[in-house]
């Protein structure tokens, strides 16, 4: 599957997938499970790219992705605990698990500048996906404040990285 297709895929699952699975606008158990599970997602291609990827700048993108993807699920965690409420699995979330598992398979055929590539445009193409659903769907749709505020400060901190990832991609041509 292209990368295209693969990002058209996530963005229906995130977006138009999400709409028809939640008329109303996903809960917030939902919300926090396809949340964590987007991040998640992404520490695992992050550390995929440590073991195959000799670029340092492709490395240090992939270090950046598991630190800071780490530190917004731990406070998820936290935060869910602190409210007493169960993150919900859901087709989105489940969705969102299937495609990350196909990336991750492909991507793990391929070496050097190929794989370098690869990643990143999947990593611009994933951010613009979950960066879209957030500010368009999960945001508008929380109810919990703090929640909310979280997926806020996350929506920045991706815009970040989808950004950090452009250029790294347009460094990659």
């Amino acid at each position: 599957m292209t990368t295209s297709l693969r990002i058209a895929a996530a963005s229906a699952l995130l977006i138009g997938g999400g709409a028809a699975a939640y008329a109303g606008g996903p809960t917030d158990p939902q919300i926090a499970h396809i949340a964590y599970t987007a991040g998640t997602i992404d520490i695992a291609a992050a550390k995929q790219a440590l073991v195959r990827s000799h670029n340092k700048a492709v490395r240090s993108f992939a270090q950046e992705m598991v630190r800071d993807h780490t530190a917004v699920n731990d406070k998820a965690l936290a935060l869910v605990k602190k409210l007493h409420v169960t993150p919900e699995a859901n087709p989105t979330s489940a969705g969102l698990s299937k495609q990350a598992s196909a990336t991750l398979a492909r991507l793990s055929h391929l070496h050097g500048r190929q794989f370098d590539r690869a990643y990143v445009a999947s990593e611009v193409g994933y951010h613009k996906t979950v960066n879209g659903a957030l500010a368009d769907t999960l945001i508008p749709s929380a109810n919990n404040a703090e929640l909310k505020s979280l997926l806020q400060t996350g929506l920045t901190l991706f815009r970040e990285h989808q950004q950090h990832a452009e250029q790294l991609q347009a460094a990659l041509k």
